[in-house]
């Protein structure tokens, strides 16, 4: 797999209707944060929360495929309305598998951001693999594209806003975003 040129990019990003997280690396900086009584806490960046509801306001579906298992992941999926979780997930492939099936999509409409040997199952497999900025060396090298945020930094963010971009709906939602409003 190679990086593809801005053209390429654009027509893959075009494609998308699923874009699947992993969550540690990716939606957060990599950090597990546990207190004295050993409950585990995780950061997750706004921005890339209001990316993904942009995604899903425009007919992208998103799913979160992890190999950990964490209260705290559960709860941020409600909170952003991602329908589609899977924890605990040794073999991302099979979770991968399985959802593409639930929801009718192929490989071809599919984007991936991971950033770890794990993840190469799915990248290999995906329309659209994408790593955060500070993904293992050996991903970066099989990836169509690299943001150049971190994981938890804004990484996600940087895809929503390339695929939305891709799909023509960008001026329209700098158009809204730039209109006054009421608090």
């Amino acid at each position: 797999m190679k990086r593809l040129a801005a053209e390429a990019l654009t027509e893959c990003a075009a494609q998308i209707r699923l874009l699947i997280l992993d969550v540690d690396g990716v939606m957060t900086d990599g950090g597990l944060y546990f207190d004295d009584a050993g409950t585990e806490s995780k950061a997750f960046h706004v921005r890339d929360g209001y990316g993904i509801k942009l995604l899903q306001a425009h007919a992208v579906e998103l799913a979160i495929i992890t190999a950990r298992f964490s209260p705290a992941v559960a709860h941020r999926a409600r909170d952003l309305g991602i329908k589609h979780l899977f924890q605990g997930c040794k073999d991302k492939h099979l979770a991968y598998s399985e959802l593409k099936l639930e929801l009718n999509v192929e490989d071809a409409m599919v984007a991936y951001m991971g950033d770890d040997l794990i993840d190469l199952p799915i990248l290999q497999h995906v329309g659209l693999a994408t790593a955060p900025a500070d993904a293992h060396p050996e991903l970066t090298q099989r990836v169509h594209w690299q943001s150049q945020y971190a994981g938890g930094r804004g990484a996600v963010r940087e895809l929503c806003e390339l695929i939305l971009q891709a799909k023509g709906y960008w001026p329209a939602i700098l158009a809204q975003a730039g209109q006054k409003g009421h608090c």
